[in-house]
């Protein structure tokens, strides 16, 4: 009488068609987020296209150099780009400390991932604070959803003489993308701030540090450089073409 010889547990767990094992062994989380910021890279994509088109199909435009000149609070005209600029900085150097943060992370160094995430989310607080401004500005001159300026006004914003009903027609369009886009982006670092402020408290809990693994930093880190470079194309697109 013959018996069949069973085959180890373990040989069969090491088969390539067994499973249980991440393909290319990232943590859930991580890869969810990954995931999460594809789909949002999307949205973005299409608000910017929409914006381009509509930008490159225009008989006439209003000119970035002449729409975001001022400095709000201290310069009314002539520092093209200057305000901007700083609000970028701004962005970038809240990417910086968050790396740093990311980085301390993996050394398990507590006190060292609470200072760098309250630079990080200083950053993105004084970015808000900057885009406020901005907005308050261009809404004063009479840009907003659906409200263009008078068309005196909106002389100053374009160059080459265009007819009053291309000026409207397209300040239209730029005012509405303008805020849609900026305000969807802005959205976004509100909610990283958010964030960033509950991950820190529980830093300070030592929420991580009692699970081995300051891993929630790393994912939320992901995140705010994706909002990071989502703002690199929105000032090309806005302020740059």
């Amino acid at each position: 009488m013959s018996t069949a010889v069973a085959q180890p547990v373990d040989d069969v767990k090491s088969t390539p068609w067994s499973g249980g094992r991440s393909p290319f062994d990232v943590e859930y989380g991580k890869l969810m987020m990954w995931f999460f910021l594809l789909s949002d890279a999307f949205t973005f994509s299409t608000l910017l296209i929409s914006y381009g088109a509509l930008r490159f199909s225009a008989p006439t435009w209003p000119a970035p150099s002449l729409v975001f000149q001022s400095f709000p609070g201290l310069i009314e005209h002539g520092a093209p780009l200057v305000f901007v600029g700083l609000m970028t900085l701004i962005l970038i150097l809240s990417s910086v400390t968050m790396v740093l943060a990311v980085e301390a992370g993996h050394r398990n160094s507590k006190k060292e991932v609470v200072t760098w995430m309250l630079f990080t989310i200083l950053g993105g607080i004084m970015f808000l604070s900057c885009q406020a401004m901005e907005w308050t500005h261009l809404h004063s001159e009479g840009f907003w959803w659906g409200h263009v300026p008078t068309v005196e006004v909106m002389k100053e914003f374009f160059r080459g003489n265009p007819t009053e009903a291309q000026m409207t027609m397209t300040s239209h369009q730029f005012a509405n993308l303008f805020f849609t886009i900026t305000g969807f982006h802005g959205f976004h670092v509100f909610s990283g701030v958010i964030i960033n402020i509950i991950i820190t408290v529980n830093v300070l809990l030592g929420t991580y540090q009692k699970r081995g693994s300051y891993l929630m930093v790393e994912k939320i880190g992901l995140y705010w450089h994706f909002v990071d470079l989502v703002w690199v194309f929105v000032f090309t697109f806005f302020y740059l073409v």
